[in-house]
């Protein structure tokens, strides 16, 4: 029997994404799949309901949740939401495992299914279903514009009539898929770019799209394309380096993170007071406590005259592209599982559906998570 598949109208405070576009849902039909999607699910993401076809529509979540075999989203579903899905259920998205340990609980004890996206490996065949990098791209670049919008000053250098006007420095930290967007953001917007990771492999990417990278003499390369934590020796000699470029920069685009744990303290008070007035800082990983020590989720903290951004989901400020890109992810990630009768089979010996596989049968399978829980 064909394999029903249900997306959801975000319910998080803020979300404006949608899990599933016209384009995907087609895609899903057309495998043999039929889709359920709850009315209105895509119109904050400019999706209007007339935009899909071969569809069936649900009046509120709770028909989704109680009809769908497989549950796409993209937030976590709440304790509630979890309660009234059946045993067996499959439920994929973000799961945020290491900081909504009830509603892993919750779906662990329903017997449900989920996998998480942000546990998707980092090989090259899953590259196409790289939910936190198609997401991460797009907060890269969002954030240079936040950046050069609470700047008063022009990022590229202007020859006019009344003089020339400098370009802007632009210090970007962190190389990942984020960091490096914001650094092609800021070279297409004319600004100076400086870059800095821990991850001495990031070099050359760097220097590739045409900034400077800043050499501290501390490498963190670690397992999975991740930084690993530094040493207090290691984070004191960074510290030195970094606030002397931090202190020139007239905007600072932070986006180091390390999973599972509160995003590494890289710009301290001391440092701010450094920069010129009118600089900005835009702290990404703000939403994990963030890289600044003044930063504040969700705020703009002004100190000396320095603008602390606590930038937080910056992927829902780009909903519609951000909806298409993560909506392929997960085509990409759950189509190997259906087959030619629209059935889902998932193969639980390959390591893409293993290793980012949070609950099933009762059990918690990733194993950090259940360290975690444990704990």
């Amino acid at each position: 029997m064909p394999v029903t598949i249900g997306a959801l109208r975000e319910s998080a405070p803020q979300e404006t994404r949608v899990s599933l576009v016209p384009e995907v849902a087609d895609k899903f039909a057309q495998a043999g799949a039929k889709v359920l999607i709850e009315k209105g699910a895509g119109t904050r993401a400019m999706f209007p309901d007339a935009a899909y076809k071969n569809v069936a529509w649900a009046d509120s979540p709770t028909a989704v949740l109680d009809q769908a075999q497989v549950v796409l989203t993209v937030q976590p579903l709440s304790v509630e939401q979890i309660t009234r899905l059946k045993s067996g259920t499959v439920v994929i998205g973000y799961m945020q495992a290491y900081s909504r340990k009830a509603e892993v609980k919750a779906l662990q004890e329903r017997g449900i299914t989920s996998f998480a996206m942000e546990f998707v490996p980092r090989i090259s065949r899953a590259q196409s279903m790289d939910a936190l990098s198609s997401q991460a791209a797009i907060a890269g670049y969002k954030a240079v514009l936040i950046a050069a919008d609470n700047l008063q000053k022009f990022l590229p250098m202007l020859t006019t009539a009344a003089g020339t006007i400098r370009p802007s420095g632009v210090l970007i930290i962190g190389a990942g898929v984020a960091g490096l967007q914001a650094i092609a953001t800021a070279r297409r917007l004319g600004a100076v770019v400086e870059a800095y990771d821990v991850r001495s492999a990031t070099k050359e990417q760097v220097k590739s799209l045409g900034a400077k990278f800043v050499d501290t003499g501390v490498s963190a390369d670690g397992a999975g394309g991740y930084a690993r934590e530094l040493t207090a020796e290691e984070k004191a000699k960074q510290q030195e380096v970094l606030d002397s470029r931090i202190a020139v920069a007239d905007a600072v685009v932070t986006t180091a993170s390390v999973p599972g744990r509160p995003a590494p303290k890289i710009i301290s008070r001391a440092a701010v007071e450094r920069m010129r007035p009118g600089s900005v800082i835009v702290d990404i990983a703000a939403e994990q406590g963030g890289n600044c020590e003044l930063t504040r989720a969700g705020e703009i903290v002004e100190h000396q005259g320095v603008k602390i951004i606590g930038a937080v989901n910056l992927p829902a400020q780009l909903a519609y592209n951000a909806s298409e890109m993560y909506a392929r992810n997960l085509l990409n990630f759950l189509k190997p599982a259906i087959d030619k009768a629209g059935e889902l089979v998932i193969d639980w010996n390959d390591e893409v559906f293993a290793q980012s596989c949070l609950t099933h049968g009762g059990e918690i399978k990733h194993e950090a998570t259940r360290k975690s829980l444990e704990a």
